[in-house]
């Protein structure tokens, strides 16, 4: 081989040489750009991600909160009348002691009148959803429910911690007790 030779094989060489160094180079920066692809994209993914997540919450809050205004709303419309049911009571009491009053009386025509008109007044306060809380003599006495005016010694043994008299009835408006009945317990 002669130096020429030599020379074309050693430049060949570091031809190839450089030929892999370039396209080693090219592969690593061809690596490197599909990273940054690939973490361009993890990072729109991620960022899409939170934003599903945060759109979610946002939604669920949105309907608990639809909820609890519908759920408010309701409540409001249960007892919007309240404070003129509440006024009328004392009209209904009236009613039930002028009736009582009345039927002593010979006047069977006026008693009829009247008692038309209580049935009437009644079941408009019915139809608006108020209800009589039952408490009779010898029902048991519960606090959460009957309202304890005073305490006298029960005319016998069975009545002993038990409803004496009804003094005045209860009402209820709904499920909610907007007067409680007084009542006489013996002890």
């Amino acid at each position: 081989m002669s130096d020429k030779e030599k020379a074309e094989d050693f430049e060949e060489v570091v031809d190839q040489e450089e030929q892999t160094e370039v396209e080693s180079a090219n592969d690593i920066e061809q690596e490197e750009d599909m990273q940054e692809e690939l973490s361009v994209e993890e990072q729109l993914r991620e960022d899409l991600a939170k934003e599903k997540d945060k759109f979610l919450r946002l939604f669920a809050e949105f309907e608990n909160f639809k909820r609890r205004t519908s759920k408010e709303r309701m409540d409001l419309f249960k007892t919007a009348g309240q404070e003129i049911i509440i006024s009328l009571l004392p009209v209904l009491d009236d009613f039930e002691r002028a009736l009582k009053e009345m039927a002593k009386s010979e006047d069977k025509e006026m008693f009829k009148g009247v008692e038309l008109i209580r049935v009437k007044f009644r079941e408009t306060l019915k139809s608006k959803g108020l209800e009589e809380v039952h408490a009779e003599v010898g029902d048991a006495f519960d606090a959460e429910i009957h309202e304890a005016i005073t305490q006298i010694p029960a005319p016998n043994k069975k009545l002993k911690g038990k409803i004496v008299d009804v003094v005045e009835k209860g009402f209820k408006l709904g499920d909610r007790i907007i007067r409680h009945p007084k009542v006489v317990v013996g002890n």
